[in-house]
């Protein structure tokens, strides 16, 4: 099964969201993808509580979908985790870019950008609803993919 990678910096918000609508609605649209999400800069978690964002289980509890228990910590991503996805995107250049080079140079010419920001620059309900806009978009593209989806979009970077 293909996969898709969101990354974000501390694995606790923006990229969890993205990762659980994705599989929320990847059966409705493109029932052949599954999506896991990781940190570039995992020790940049040291301010979060819990497992994950209350932005991220609120948006989720407004879109009706389940967050499986028990709710697994931040993870952040190595080497084996690009080499896993057919799809990797990180959810800020801005702020993503920079870590992808520096971390994982090999990588970067494999990695998209969307422009969600976090916290500091947007609301969690505009956020969130970016994320939402963008995941369905991405979807819809799979689910327009050929029956070898994985092949039809490696090809197209």
């Amino acid at each position: 099964m293909p996969q898709v990678l969101f990354l974000c910096t501390a694995n606790y918000y923006r990229s969890r969201f993205a990762e659980l609508l994705f599989n929320a609605l990847a059966p409705q649209f493109a029932p052949d993808w599954n999506a896991f999400s990781r940190a570039l800069a995992i020790e940049e978690n040291w301010c979060n509580k819990g497992p994950i964002s209350m932005h991220t289980r609120n948006a989720c509890r407004q879109r009706a979908i389940t967050i499986a228990e028990p709710i697994r910590e931040p993870c952040g991503v190595t080497d084996s985790d690009f080499a896993l996805a057919a799809r990797v995107i990180a959810v800020k250049e801005a702020e993503h870019r920079r870590y992808v080079e520096q971390r994982h140079p090999r990588r970067i010419q494999s990695v998209e950008f969307w422009q969600v920001h976090d916290l500091d620059a947007s609301g969690p309900t505009e956020t969130c609803d970016l994320i939402e806009h963008n995941v369905r978009a991405l979807l819809v593209e799979l689910g327009s993919d050929k029956p070898n989806s994985a092949h039809s979009a490696e090809a197209k970077r």
